[in-house]
């Protein structure tokens, strides 16, 4: 039996990242794996989801996961921290005397629970004693139901999340309401401003980018710009010597570090430093989303024998959400960049043989089980190989974030 896992973010009012939501799937069933009662955490996930442990994929923040009725009364994992986990119980359950037993317990053990997709149904109340956090989907539940309801919850223990926020707008506006945390691809959608015009200095960053998608660039000059700029070259040293990229030796000296690295890794610092820094703005969420993505389709572009200088497959990750980052159309964003025509096709949602890496690593981060495994067909990639690549991307995505 194979299973998927995969995650979502949920930010807080300053769209800082709060915790993540795990999605499992288990064979045919869109629920947690049937696991033994006392299994440790570093068990449950090594044995079911591919070698990836709570922190490779939370980096240290709180994990929501779903729990079904099933689960809660007969095989909750006591061994998942509670200090690392929110049990998330989910709207099928039955709200029976059995399972407010089990979570008093539960709560008792020091878990956080949530209940999920909750939509103020009066059967719900022998619940809220034992619950700390509730969730809303957005889209499910009507205003005025949430009207009637939010203002209940105001200076209470319970804390509001609003589900499937998927703009600005939406944000704003459940935030407003009452709302305390957000889950949705809110920030990874571009806010467009009618004739923004990017100021020099991302202009700037923008033609830097140029020597990152060329087949050939000039080492002395990258060179020359980086030591012109003290911050640059501070931050190249902290990237190379960073343990996800380099376990030898310790590099004190720029020319060293570029001989290092050679010419694609150092293409591949200009992209992430020049994005980290367009982004100085935005969520830091979106940069990481940014890097996941590069690493993902940099994976999926090896394993298709795509050519890696430059390197087509990270770039195109890595600029997918150029759009959000600077709040501007892709199209007119793409014009500026001196990059690839079939990355700007693919970035663009034209059809060519780079628009099937970004679909796969969307479909990964909604959850999205049967598109992962059209895709991956459509590919000719084995479902295991792409959940690996997945999990190597955002173990990988935590380290470079660390380091741009």
């Amino acid at each position: 039996m194979f299973s998927y896992i995969a995650r979502q973010a949920i930010l807080d009012k300053n769209k800082e990242l709060y915790s993540y939501e795990l999605l499992f799937r288990d064979g045919e069933n869109n629920c947690f794996p049937d696991i033994p009662a006392d299994e440790a955490t570093s068990k449950i996930l090594t044995d079911s989801h591919l070698d990836l442990g709570l922190d490779d994929i939370t980096a240290g923040k709180p994990a929501f996961i779903n729990f079904s009725q099933d689960t809660l009364l007969h095989r909750f994992p006591t061994s998942l921290d509670p200090k690392k986990v929110v049990i998330e119980v989910v709207e099928t359950v039955n709200p029976t005397a059995k399972l407010v037993i089990a979570c008093k317990n539960i709560k008792e053990s020091g878990y956080s629970v949530a209940l999920d997709d909750h939509d103020f149904d009066p059967k719900w109340d022998v619940l809220l004693p034992y619950i700390d956090i509730i969730k809303v989907d957005i889209v499910e539940c009507d205003e005025q139901t949430l009207i009637d309801n939010i203002g209940k919850y105001k200076g209470t223990k319970i804390k509001l999340v609003a589900e499937k926020i998927e703009t600005i707008e939406d944000f704003e506006k459940y935030r407003d309401m009452g709302f305390d945390y957000f889950q949705g691809y809110f920030f990874a959608r571009p806010q467009i401003i009618k004739q923004k015009r990017l100021p020099t200095s991302k202009l700037s960053l923008i033609q830097l980018i140029g020597a990152s998608s060329a087949s050939e660039f000039d080492l002395e000059k990258v060179s020359g710009i980086i030591q012109r700029d003290v911050s640059l070259s501070y931050k190249l040293l902290r990237f190379i010597n960073n343990p996800a990229i380099n376990k030898s030796c310790e590099i004190s000296d720029l020319r060293h570090a570029l001989n290092y690295m050679g010419q694609v890794e150092v293409k591949k610092f200009i992209a992430l430093l020049a994005l980290a820094n367009l982004g100085d703005n935005k969520p830091v969420e979106l940069i990481h989303l940014s890097l996941v993505r590069a690493k993902f389709c940099e994976l999926i572009g090896q394993a298709k024998s795509l050519e890696n200088n430059p390197p087509t497959g990270f770039l195109i990750g890595l600029f997918s959400l150029l759009d959000a980052l600077l709040d501007q159309p892709m199209e007119g964003i793409v014009e500026k960049l001196p990059i690839g025509e079939n990355i700007k096709a693919a970035l663009c949602g034209d059809e060519n043989e780079l628009k099937p890496f970004l679909a796969l690593i969307r479909a990964f981060e909604a959850g999205y089980w049967n598109g992962v495994a059209k895709i991956s067909k459509q590919l000719s990639l084995d479902l295991k190989m792409t959940q690996a690549f997945y999990n190597e991307s955002l173990k990988w995505g935590i380290a470079m974030k660390q380091s741009v």
